[in-house]
């Protein structure tokens, strides 16, 4: 899709949203399940399946990359999509974004033998990389524009309430 195409897209949306608030709620979806040994597999819309499992080291067969790496690849992959967005409807030229994106994890957390660690990410760090014949203010504003609006960065920085429930055998976990 050209720049120009996600302009249109993008563009559109903003006026449908404008004309009715209401459509701007939306909700997205995946559905996981256990296979064997620490291997999953995730099914999002009509998709192909995505198999998820961990290395050896940590007991998998290295069949897909793990939980932890898919939420680096969500950050990355938002932010570049976040630059192409923006900059399409700020007729800023891009020829290259990419973003490398790490985050350290201490195993002591994971495997609860310390309870001061946290089980995830201790922190997570990202380089992003920009080509464009964009003057450097333009681009600056850009790369502002992008981060204060990038859904997963947001979701990485700000506190989001999570709520859920288990049930066993039939059964809710909270009458058993």
């Amino acid at each position: 899709m050209s720049q120009e195409n996600v302009k249109a897209a993008m563009m559109k949306l903003i006026e449908g949203i404008q004309a009715n608030p209401a459509s701007s709620q939306v909700f997205f979806k995946a559905d996981t399940e256990w296979v064997e040994d620490v291997r999953c597999t995730a099914q999002v819309r009509d998709f192909p399946v995505i198999t998820i499992d961990e290395p050896p080291v940590l007991g998998g067969q290295d069949a897909g990359v793990n939980p932890v790496e898919l939420v680096l690849v969500a950050l990355g992959t938002c932010q570049e999509i976040m630059y192409s967005a923006y900059a399409s409807v700020m007729d800023i030229p891009l020829d290259s974004v990419k973003v490398s994106v790490k985050g350290d994890l201490d195993l002591k957390g994971l495997f609860g033998l310390d309870e001061s660690v946290p089980a995830g990410y201790t922190q997570v760090t990202f380089q992003t990389t920009i080509e464009s014949s964009a003057d450097d203010a333009t681009l600056v504003k850009l790369v502002e524009t992008a981060e204060s609006h990038c859904p997963v960065l947001d979701i990485f920085t700000r506190a989001v309430p999570v709520n859920g429930s288990v049930t066993i055998n039939g059964k809710d976990m909270n009458s058993i």
